[in-house]
């Protein structure tokens, strides 16, 4: 892999399916320097249109969106974003987008580029209004962190297991739970705490990008993730790896109980649903597994055993 050329990266990159946009983080308003083909043809801008243009463009008049201010944090602070953005094109066409905002850092940890990975989210919005007609947009966003609402959520639970019983296919819940956060917001008061939420919930998002992934605010610092097929078989792995990333933030918590940063700890469970199976048997799985995994001394990852879903 080393001794591929540029030219050979750039092509890899430039036949992706997802919309693909690199950015200079050393300019000051990060101006676009490259975009694939899949993003030209869902954005409707020309490479020309968009080289030295920073990508505020895409929103046109419409700023008043709570996912350009979680932008713009991610952009300050060098972090990861996710985010559901109304885009438009140069005919004013309507197009919303999933983001996926990544910084990228050189050997010496100096930050060169921020990479925009942009999925066409038009078709997955009217098929979830077709499975949850009567429910308000503005209840379907959890308004602190931007990811979907709980009850929203719950919503899209509810179709994906029912379609897992048809199908016999597995499904999988994990619950992330922010560790010692209430003494977090004794320490910091609230408004730092759900400053820390909204860092966590970032990371957490940004972590799950396949196509039948789910990610919403449960309640308080807990978070849930809603994975299928072989992404449910593989969840405890991956809940690590994004255990280790919100460790990776090193946010200071001199009253932690595992440590002096802030840690997750997450109960996973994932199974086949049998046909009559109430989807309350996942939830329980999942919610004892969390249990357990608090009270072995937080910062760890546990699975639900078969006796945790009755």
């Amino acid at each position: 892999m080393n001794n591929w050329s540029a030219e050979a990266w750039r092509t890899v990159i430039d036949s992706a399916a997802d919309g693909v946009v690199v950015c200079d983080a050393a300019a000051s308003d990060h101006p676009v320097i490259y975009a694939n083909a899949a993003f030209v043809a869902m954005s409707g801008y020309t490479v020309d249109m968009l080289l030295g243009k920073n990508l505020r463009i895409l929103q046109g008049s419409d700023r008043e969106q709570d996912g350009r201010q979680r932008i713009r944090d991610a952009l300050e602070c060098g972090e990861t974003a996710r985010v559901l953005m109304r885009n438009y094109r140069p005919d004013g066409s309507l197009f919303w987008s999933e983001v996926v905002i990544q910084p990228v850092r050189d050997p010496a940890g100096q930050l060169t580029h921020f990479i925009g990975f942009y999925r066409d989210a038009s078709q997955r919005l009217k098929d979830c209004d077709k499975v949850a007609p009567g429910l308000p947009s503005w209840l379907r966003e959890d308004r602190l962190t931007g990811l979907h609402s709980r009850a929203y959520f719950e919503e899209l639970l509810q179709r994906d297991w029912l379609l897992a019983q048809r199908d016999s296919h597995e499904i999988g819940l994990t619950l992330f739970d922010i560790d010692d956060l209430a003494t977090y917001n004794d320490t910091f008061d609230k408004s730092a705490g759900d400053a820390c939420i909204r860092r966590v919930a970032r990371v957490i998002g940004a972590s799950y990008r396949r196509g039948g992934d789910l990610v919403g605010r449960w309640e308080g610092g807990t978070l849930a993730v809603l994975t299928q097929g072989d992404g449910a078989q593989k969840a405890p792995q991956y809940a690590q790896v994004v255990s280790q990333r919100v460790r990776d933030l090193l946010i200071h918590h001199p009253r932690a109980g595992a440590g002096r940063y802030l840690t997750v700890s997450a109960g996973v469970a994932s199974l086949v649903p049998q046909r009559g199976m109430p989807l309350e048997a996942l939830l329980k799985g999942c919610q004892a597994a969390l249990k357990r995994s608090k009270a072995t001394g937080k910062n760890s990852i546990v699975t639900a055993e078969s006796a945790d879903f009755s």
